[in-house]
């Protein structure tokens, strides 16, 4: 697979991962999938809690910032298209939540580039059958990549 990451960074966060992490945590999720045997792009941007609050207002009539959102791509036409889509992350929930839940930082960005690359790829969690599915895939990647599974009650 040849992957491109266009990595946009319009936060004030300090404390991002780095290209190759986030290039690595993706090519995991996409792994056993039709996009593992050729080229794929994909946008991952990172921004402040404003513009996360505008987009999930705009495109999920949720007024706050959320941890990620993922915009796949669909062609209007059939044609061979090697984007997968865009993944918009919020560093500062992201640093929240990891906090709140007791997790290293890196381990929950890779969560949410995992989690977000998945709906990226169809996967959904708003049926329950859905949500175990995803959430199993979740946790056997992370874990291959050597973090906790992030589902597990924090002290298990």
């Amino acid at each position: 697979m040849t992957l491109t990451v266009d990595l946009q960074i319009a936060s004030e966060a300090s404390d991002l991962p780095a290209q190759s992490a986030i290039e690595q945590w993706v090519t995991a999720a996409l792994a056993g999938h039709q996009w593992q045997d050729g080229p794929v792009e994909l946008t991952v941007r990172i921004v402040d809690a404003d513009e996360g609050r505008e987009l999930n207002a705009a495109y999920r009539q949720r007024d706050y910032a959320t941890n990620v959102l993922s915009f796949p791509f669909s062609a209007p036409i059939p044609m061979p298209v090697t984007l997968l889509g865009d993944l918009v992350v919020c560093a500062p929930v992201v640093a929240s939540e990891a906090k709140e839940q007791q997790k290293p930082l890196q381990a929950h960005w890779a969560h949410m580039i995992v989690h977000g690359t998945l709906h990226l790829l169809g996967y959904d969690h708003i049926e329950t059958d859905e949500a175990e599915h995803m959430e199993s895939l979740e946790t056997s990647i992370l874990t291959s990549l050597g973090y906790a599974d992030p589902y597990a009650e924090v002290g298990n």
